[in-house]
């Protein structure tokens, strides 16, 4: 049943990223698509069905559009800084407690801070992150991460664990 699910998921992934219905795109698709299913249909996350439910779509959609936004904000926040003519950074590395359990929960905050200009993650260990910071705003590693994070980790554990 895995190996069916994977190579379902593989092919409309990649009738979805072709967007082309034509017979020889369908045949390439389902060979790419068993190619995966043979390969990675042992290694399927455990708890896939959960993120079948509905309620877990919705925050993830939540997710993305605050993590879309803070993108947003922090490229002009780090344009303001490039084009400042005194270039005001305080850069440093700050160590962020997470309270999310699972390794692909971390990970996808992990890249999420990382993806958004000037924070880095540059390693996870247990419950903590760490993080180069164009900008120290703060001493306090609870209001740190407020300001690194800010909603994203609540959303991601809404639908990631």
């Amino acid at each position: 049943m895995r190996y069916v699910s994977v190579f379902i998921l593989g092919l409309v992934f990649w009738l979805l990223i072709t967007f082309r219905f034509t017979l020889p795109n369908i045949i390439v698709g389902a060979a790419a698509s068993l190619l995966c299913a043979a390969i990675f249909a042992g290694y399927s996350m455990t708890g896939t069905f959960q993120m079948l439910n509905p309620v877990r779509w919705f925050w993830f959609f939540v997710y993305l559009t605050t993590f879309i936004f803070s993108c947003i904000k922090a490229n002009l926040d780090v344009a303001y800084r490039v084009l400042h003519p005194r270039m005001p950074i305080k850069p440093g590395i700050v160590k962020i407690k997470t309270s999310l359990k699972s390794d692909f929960a971390k990970t996808l905050l992990a890249n999420s801070i990382t993806m958004t200009p000037g924070t880095l993650t540059v390693d996870v260990k247990n419950e903590f992150l760490y993080i180069h910071w164009i900008y120290i705003r703060s001493e306090d590693p609870e209001e740190t991460a407020r300001i690194i994070t800010g909603p994203l980790e609540k959303y991601i554990k809404k639908f990631a664990e």
